[in-house]
């Protein structure tokens, strides 16, 4: 089954998960863009906004008067109607925002994290994924990433993480993060290995839109 010229994957994961990597899997195979990391640099070029300062403030809620009300009150992600702070997390999810938009309207590509699945919510050919896994399995994940030495570390790692993905999702959506009802295809990575959910991912993904161009 063909794919559509332009599409986007985006993909939520919990800490731990292996849902980057599983994202790198898939835009691989695929043979198509994959966004982390490199969105913080490319709206930080973008928008003038320095790379340290957006990177300190990268999946964080807004803890200053510019955050009081969630944006998902408004309609932002998809159409700003006031100016944007000039510092702050908030116009970080701005920049972030202008930029997803500008991939998806330009080429096929997985993005990781950062609400690409709200803030795409209106286009066609998107396709949201969630990544997910029991917390221990996270931990062990966490240990073999050289990024905690212990369990009860790596398991506070994860849970600080998940908490503030959480809250930033929820302060800039109308859905909850995780909740399944906010995606298309929720998956346990601790159910098999990470190339083979990368597999049944793009099979879904052809599936999916396929159905969807009828």
């Amino acid at each position: 089954m063909n794919l559509p010229e332009r599409y986007v994957i985006t993909i939520g994961r919990t800490f731990g998960s292996g849902g980057r990597a599983v994202g790198r899997l898939v835009a691989d195979a695929l043979g198509i863009g994959f966004y982390d990391k490199k969105l913080l640099v490319k709206a930080a070029e973008k928008s003038g906004l320095k790379h340290q300062f957006v990177c300190e403030n990268d999946e964080r809620m807004p803890r200053m008067l510019g955050g009081i009300i969630p944006f998902s009150i408004g309609s932002y992600p998809s159409g700003w109607f006031g100016a944007a702070p000039s510092s702050g997390p908030d116009s970080i999810y701005k920049a972030q925002c202008d930029f997803i938009h500008e991939l998806a309207a330009s080429e096929p590509c997985v993005i990781v994290g950062r609400s690409a699945d709200y803030i795409l919510r209106d286009l066609p050919n998107v396709v949201n994924i969630f990544v997910h896994a029991p917390l221990d399995a996270c931990a062990e994940r966490v240990i073999r990433r050289g990024e905690a030495s212990d369990i009860d570390g790596a398991r506070a790692m994860a849970n600080r993480f998940n908490k503030m993905r959480a809250e930033f999702y929820n302060f800039y959506t109308d859905k909850r993060w995780g909740a399944a009802c906010s995606y298309d295809l929720c998956l346990d990575s601790s159910q098999m290995p990470l190339d083979t959910m990368a597999e049944f991912i793009i099979h879904y993904v052809r599936l999916r839109l396929a159905s969807s161009s009828r």
